[in-house]
């Protein structure tokens, strides 16, 4: 299987009230239509700048649980997602995905709990997420749920992970989507988004556009960062005169 799940979206702003923060948000405020071309998309950008925001959208016009979970999750600690989901239409590709699953760093303490009350009400054994490190965790997920010919949704999954770890997450990542899966990913890491074939959405001043690797401020700070520490500590440590 080599054609995508979800191929774009198309929104529907009138379907947004006129007082919403979704207006507020320069590079969403507008966007009329998204069309994904790999099989996996990473959205770069700076805290605030949407791309938590959109994917959150796409997740749950997908029909996963807002919290995250996979489609088999149905449940709520706290109401925060936004109007944007339902004036998303997905344009979906011939064929349904086998599985998925919705990770976001934020509320995964919740989906980790959720899963214990599950199995506790079945005859499923609990994979005690909470009984390993947020780490070891995060990567049980990734081991339990990433199979062939799935979609996924992932919000910084490089939160709870090591430069090793991460690693090790791109090569599930890579391989995964070899095997006909598609990712959505909105991440900071200069580690997964080095990921061969996948294409990256910046959200900057220039809005919405695609650009390469080295382009990425994600890139660019932690090469500069590496390549002139001390000169870049010293500027930043030092009292500066008023």
């Amino acid at each position: 299987m080599s054609e995508l799940f979800i191929q774009g979206a198309l929104l529907a702003w009138e379907k947004i009230s006129a007082d919403s923060y979704l207006h507020k948000i320069p590079i969403l405020n507008g966007l009329e239509e998204l069309h994904f071309r790999q099989p996996v998309t990473f959205l770069v950008g700076e805290n605030g700048s949407g791309k938590s925001t959109l994917l959150e959208a796409l997740a749950i016009a997908a029909g996963f649980n807002p919290e995250g979970g996979t489609k088999n999750y149905s449940f709520s600690t706290f109401d925060s997602h936004s109007e944007l989901a339902a004036a998303l239409r997905l344009l979906r590709g011939c064929y349904k995905p086998q599985w998925g699953y919705f990770l976001r760093a934020e509320s995964f303490y919740n989906v980790a709990t959720q899963e214990m009350k599950y199995a506790a009400g079945s005859n499923v054994r609990s994979e005690n997420y909470h009984e390993k490190s947020h780490g070891e965790s995060f990567l049980a997920v990734v081991q339990k749920n990433f199979s062939e010919d799935s979609l996924y949704f992932l919000d910084e999954p490089e939160a709870a992970l090591s430069p090793q770890r991460q690693l090790t997450l791109l090569l599930d990542i890579y391989n995964c989507a070899a095997a006909g899966s598609q990712f959505i990913i909105a991440s900071h890491s200069p580690i997964l988004l080095a990921l061969p074939g996948a294409e990256l959405w910046q959200f900057d001043g220039g809005g919405l556009h695609t650009c390469a690797y080295e382009e990425t401020e994600t890139y660019q700070i932690m090469e500069m960062f590496i390549n002139n520490r001390r000169q870049l500590l010293k500027h930043l440590l030092t009292p500066q005169e008023e």
